[in-house]
C-alpha cells in the first residue's frame, strides 16, 4: 500500500490516481516528506526548484516529483536534474516517451496526446535534455 493513501502499489509506468492531493504545481518529496512546494505557471517551478536543490544540497536521486502538468519540455528537464521518479497528474505522450527513453519511472492519472503549450511542439523531436534547457531558458530570457 502506498503511505497515507490506503491504495495498492502499482507498477511505475501505470495510471493511477495522484498519491496525494496536490496543493501546488509542483511539490517535490523525498519519501513522504516534503522539501519543496512552488505554485508558479508554465516550466518557473522547475527552475525555482534546480536553484533550491542546488542551494539545499538535496540529492535529486531520492527525490520524488509531482507535477500538475508533464508536457515533453518538463519531463526533459526533470531527466536533467536527474530525479528518481515523476508523477504527473496530466501527462502528455511526448513525456512519457521521454521518461521512458531515459528510465524515469513515472506514474499519471491522465495521459493526453499533447499538451497545448508551444514549447511542447518545440521539442517534440528534441531528445537531449542539456538542448531543452538551454532553449527553455533562452526563452525565459527573450521575456
Amino acid at each position: 500500500m502506498n503511505a497515507g493513501t490506503g491504495a495498492p502499489r502499482l507498477p511505475w509506468g501505470t495510471p493511477t490516481g495522484i498519491l496525494r492531493a496536490m496543493a501546488y504545481a509542483l511539490e517535490v518529496y523525498a519519501g513522504d516528506q516534503p522539501v519543496f512546494r512552488c505554485d508558479g505557471k508554465w516550466l518557473f517551478p522547475l527552475f525555482e526548484f534546480e536553484n533550491f536543490m542546488n542551494n539545499h544540497g538535496l540529492a535529486p536521486a531520492e527525490l520524488t516529483v509531482h507535477d500538475k502538468i508533464v508536457g515533453k519540455a518538463a519531463a526533459l528537464l526533470l531527466v536533467r536534474l536527474k530525479v528518481a521518479r515523476v508523477v504527473a497528474a496530466v501527462l502528455s505522450r511526448p513525456a512519457q516517451a521521454a521518461l521512458e527513453h531515459f528510465c524515469v519511472p513515472y506514474r499519471y492519472t491522465t495521459l493526453v496526446e499533447r499538451i497545448t503549450c508551444e514549447t511542447e511542439q518545440l521539442l517534440l523531436n528534441e531528445w537531449d535534455p542539456e538542448t531543452a534547457y538551454d532553449l527553455v531558458k533562452n526563452r525565459i530570457q527573450a521575456c
